[in-house]
């Protein structure tokens, strides 16, 4: 149920006769594959961490599983409150391409920030979600902003790189503003958008939409001013850690989540 094509790696297996006095017929590894991490039906292997909330708790179900989606939704939230959240896969990766589909609709939640509307993201090498403090509102990491529309003429854009405890670099240029915006347009509510991002260690984060280039970033690092990361220790560059879907007050869902591991790149 894939609206749009994805970009598939190249290459196929190479045979090479070895030089020998017996030779051999040997074959590269395999080749890395997409794997589907969402069944369509649960939550199995994904954790939420809630603003005010221990690390597994969702008392408002603000993370939920509907028609084969993962969908955000404050319904059952009265007030949002600073209910920020994000849901956590499972693994610490390092290098590695995820791709998913997501589209924004309804209402945002009554008490949501305006710069929140229509605003989600994933956060790519965040800190292990067990080391959030209770009340921290989001992960040392860096995101991938995701945003939509209501106005064909708007021109907000998606596939932004904001910086939560971290810093870019583009072009050996050391950019300390929070958030740098793309030239992607943002779709409209409603509607399902690809999203692709390849991540290389500390070196490189490509992201994509509908296939085509949105924004590059090398080498990330710790922010040596921020709290949290001074807190657990960490400095110098990003290598590795989790992502995490967020939710941030305007609901947003997320179907056809795939992962592809990748060699490390050194």
């Amino acid at each position: 149920m894939r609206s749009t094509q994805w970009i598939m790696p190249l290459g196929a297996p190479l045979f090479v006769w070895a030089c020998s006095a017996n030779p051999t017929l040997t074959t590269d590894p395999e080749p890395p594959t997409w794997v589907s991490i969402f069944d369509g039906e649960t939550l199995n292997g994904w954790s939420p961490k809630i603003v005010g909330q221990p690390l597994g708790s969702d008392t408002a179900d603000l993370f939920r599983v509907e028609d084969g989606a993962i969908v955000v939704s404050y319904d059952n939230d009265a007030d949002f409150a600073g209910a920020f959240g994000h849901l956590f896969f499972a693994e610490d990766l390092s290098d590695y391409r995820l791709r998913f589909e997501y589209r924004f609709f309804g209402e945002q939640a009554t008490g949501g920030p305006g710069w929140a509307f229509m605003n989600s993201g994933v956060m790519v090498h965040a800190q292990a979600p067990e080391t959030m403090r209770q009340d921290q509102a989001f992960p040392v990491s860096v995101e991938a902003q995701l945003l939509g529309t209501r106005s064909r003429d708007s021109s907000r854009t998606t596939a932004n790189i904001c910086t939560p405890g971290t810093h870019i670099f583009r072009q050996d240029e050391m950019i300390t503003q929070h958030c740098i915006n793309s030239e992607t347009r943002a779709a409209m509510a409603g509607e399902w958008v690809s999203f692709e991002i390849e991540v290389r260690g500390g070196n490189m984060m490509q992201l994509q939409i509908a296939g085509a280039d949105a924004f590059r970033l090398e080498t990330p690092v710790y922010d040596p001013d921020d709290g949290d990361a001074a807190r657990l220790g960490l400095s110098g560059a990003v290598t590795h850690g989790h992502f995490a879907l967020q939710a941030e007050s305007h609901p947003v869902a997320f179907r056809n989540i795939e992962l592809m591991r990748l060699s490390p790149s050194g």
